[in-house]
């Protein structure tokens, strides 16, 4: 049964956070993020929709996207998996991405989120840590290529400080992202700036610093405010 949601006419950005949100914990928490939002499809304007979630490495892209996907019922697509042998080579031997590193990377992004549109789905999680403004406009022009005239293309930014991204990076077993590729992310890192937020009205930040459960929570609440004004 889908969920009835009540719209409501909020602000055009929303800073999730609660009052109090419990300390962050090291590493990648276990729970299974098809487990975290116990509703697994919500109710929403036929049209098609882009959600990219964004964020420097250790935010939590992968785990609030996939949280996302099911609540929506959208496909998703792991942007890391994406990167071409040569960019994963560089960020594991702890040398930053440049530009044109990225640019091919961020097109078969958008390219693959239109084709996934085009067979059918009725919605698409990317991530992608999107770190600049300009990269985040190259997803941006999906809205020129998609078929639907009407598409939405959100952005998902989660928001962290550099200590707490490096305690999560510090937590996983086996992954290429090194300390020093948080700290020349962070240093790189764009955040969505006034025209971003107030005249394009595609972002909604979320701070991580709680727990996983009730940063799900607020991403998703913060989603379904998104799709359904629109």
């Amino acid at each position: 049964m889908l969920q009835t949601i009540e719209q409501t006419h909020s602000a055009s950005v929303h800073y999730a956070s609660l009052p109090t949100p419990p300390a962050s914990t090291a590493g990648s928490p276990s729970t299974s993020s098809a487990n975290l939002c116990k509703t697994t499809e919500v109710a929403i304007p036929h049209r098609h929709h882009i959600l990219i979630v964004t964020g420097p490495a250790g935010c939590g892209k992968s785990t609030i996207a996939k949280v996302l996907s099911n609540r929506y019922g959208f496909e998703y697509i792991e942007g890391d998996e994406y990167h071409p042998k040569a960019n994963i080579d560089k960020m594991a031997a702890g040398i930053p991405l440049n530009d044109e590193d990225r640019w091919d990377w961020l097109i078969l992004l958008r390219d693959q989120a239109l084709q996934d549109l085009k067979k059918g789905a009725k919605g698409v999680v990317i991530t992608c840590s999107a770190l600049k403004k300009k990269y985040r406009d190259v997803i941006r022009t999906a809205r020129l290529y998609d078929e639907e005239p009407d598409a939405n293309v959100h952005f998902v930014y989660l928001r962290a400080d550099k200590e707490t991204l490096l305690a999560r990076v510090r937590g996983r077993q086996g992954h290429y992202m090194k300390d020093s590729m948080v700290e020349s992310q962070f240093a790189a890192l764009e955040e969505p700036d006034e025209l971003e937020v107030k005249q394009l009205k595609d972002v909604e930040i979320v701070d991580v610093k709680g727990g996983i459960e009730e940063v799900s929570q607020l991403a998703s609440d913060a989603v379904d405010r998104v799709l359904v004004s629109r």
